[in-house]
C-alpha cells in the first residue's frame, strides 16, 4: 500500500520488531491519543508476570472528561504475528484478570506504586487531578472502566469473527486501533483508524441479522451494570414507552439507541453510570437539563453520531423526569395516538 501527497509517494513502513513498534507509540502517545492522556509504559516497570499471568505493554488513562475517565490495558501487536498463538491467549488472560476482585485490587496497587516511585509521573496526575486523591481516583476508574486497547500495524482477518463470536468479552471490552506508518526518506505520515477520540463511540451500521441481534440484546448491555443503574435505564424506558409506543429501543454492539423514525438518543453504559447522547445541539440540551452533568462532545464524535449532540451523564435515578421530558420532545405522539389516549381517559 502507498499514500500519495502532492505527487510524492509514501510507502508503508514495516516495523522490524514489536519493540520498535512499541517505542514509536511511546514517543508519540500524545499525538496518537490526545493531550489529555497519561500513557504508562509497563514492561520496564513490572518485573513479575503477576498481573493475571501476563503483563500488558502499557496502561492508558484517558482524562479528557475527568468526571468520566477511561482506563485501558494496552496490548501492542504486529499484524504478522500468529493470532491464535500470540494475540488470542494474551488478550484472553486480561479478561480473566479484570473479572477477579483480587486481581483488580492488585492492579490498582501496582499502578499507584509505579506513580509514587516516579516523580514526573506523579506530577502528571496531580496536574490533571488537582487535590483529588490519586489512589481513590485510580481505584474508581479501574472499577468503572475496564477496556483493552489492542493496537496493530495492520488488519487481522480473524478479529471480526472473534469479536462477534465472543461478544461478551472481545466484543465488549476490546477496542481495536490500527496504526500504519508511511515513509518517504525522512518524512512520514501516520494513518490511525479509528481516531482515538471516537474509539469509545464505535458506531456501526444497524444490525439486521436475527442471530446477531439476539447476541447484542438488551440483556447483553445490562448484565454487568449495578442494580441502581439498571433500574434507572428500565425506568426511562418504561416512561417513554408509556408515553409513545412507537418509540423503539434498539440494542447494538456498543450502545442501545432510542429510535423514533430515526435515532434520537444513545445509551452508553459503564459499570456504575451511563451516558445518554441526545441528538440536539448542546445549547438546547443545557436549556432543558439542569440537574445532570452535560458532557460536551468533540466535532469528530458528533460527526460519528451524524449530527449536533451532547451527552447527559446519569449516575442514579434522581431527577430523571427532566431527561424523559426532553426525549419526549424528539418523539411527539401522532395525532391519532393522542386522540386514543384522550378517549381512554374519558372512558375511565
Amino acid at each position: 500500500m502507498i499514500l500519495i501527497k502532492n505527487d510524492v509517494k509514501y510507502k508503508q513502513y514495516e516495523y522490524k520488531s514489536e519493540d520498535e513498534f512499541e517505542k514509536e507509540i511511546v514517543l508519540n502517545s500524545r499525538l496518537f491519543f490526545g493531550k489529555s492522556i497519561i500513557y504508562i509504559e509497563v514492561k520496564k516497570k513490572i518485573e513479575s508476570r503477576g498481573l493475571g499471568g501476563s503483563v500488558p505493554d502499557a496502561f492508558l488513562f484517558d482524562l479528557t472528561d475527568l468526571e468520566s475517565p477511561n482506563f485501558y490495558l494496552v496490548e501492542i501487536e504486529l499484524a504478522r504475528h500468529d493470532f491464535y498463538r500470540h494475540v488470542f491467549p494474551q488478550i484472553t488472560r486480561f479478561f480473566a484478570f479484570f473479572k477477579s476482585d483480587k486481581n483488580r485490587t492488585e492492579l490498582v496497587e501496582k499502578i499507584f506504586s509505579i506513580i509514587n516511585s516516579d516523580a514526573d509521573l506523579k506530577q502528571e496526575f496531580k496536574a490533571f487531578l488537582g487535590e483529588k486523591e490519586i489512589y481513590k481516583f485510580i481505584k474508581d476508574v479501574v472499577e468503572d472502566s475496564q477496556n483493552i486497547l489492542l493496537i496493530m500495524d495492520g488488519e487481522k482477518r480473524e478479529l471480526p469473527e472473534i469479536m462477534e463470536t465472543y461478544s461478551d468479552t472481545w466484543g465488549k471490552m476490546v477496542k481495536l486501533l490500527t496504526l500504519k506508518k508511511f515513509i518517504n526518506n525522512r518524512d512520514c505520515i501516520y494513518l490511525l483508524n479509528p481516531e482515538f477520540e471516537t474509539i469509545e463511540v464505535a458506531l456501526e451500521a444497524p444490525i439486521s441479522d436475527i442471530e446477531i441481534q439476539a447476541q447484542y440484546s438488551e440483556e447483553f448491555h445490562l448484565e454487568s451494570l449495578n442494580e441502581q443503574i439498571k433500574a434507572t435505564y428500565l425506568r426511562i424506558k418504561k416512561e417513554l414507552l408509556k408515553y409513545n409506543k412507537d418509540i423503539k429501543f434498539n440494542p447494538q454492539k456498543y450502545y442501545i439507541s432510542i429510535v423514533y423514525k430515526k435515532n434520537i438518543a444513545f445509551f452508553k453504559f459503564r459499570k456504575k453510570t451511563f451516558g445518554l447522547v441526545i441528538m440536539l445541539p448542546e445549547k438546547e440540551i443545557r436549556r432543558k437539563i439542569h440537574k445532570h452533568r452535560i458532557k460536551k462532545l468533540s466535532e469528530g464524535v458528533q460527526n460519528f453520531y451524524n449530527g449536533p449532540c451532547a451527552e447527559v451523564i446519569i449516575e442514579n435515578s434522581k431527577n430523571i423526569k427532566e431527561v424523559v421530558s426532553l426525549i419526549k420532545l424528539l418523539a411527539p405522539i401522532r395525532p391519532d395516538r393522542s386522540i386514543s389516549i384522550k378517549n381512554e381517559k374519558q372512558q375511565s
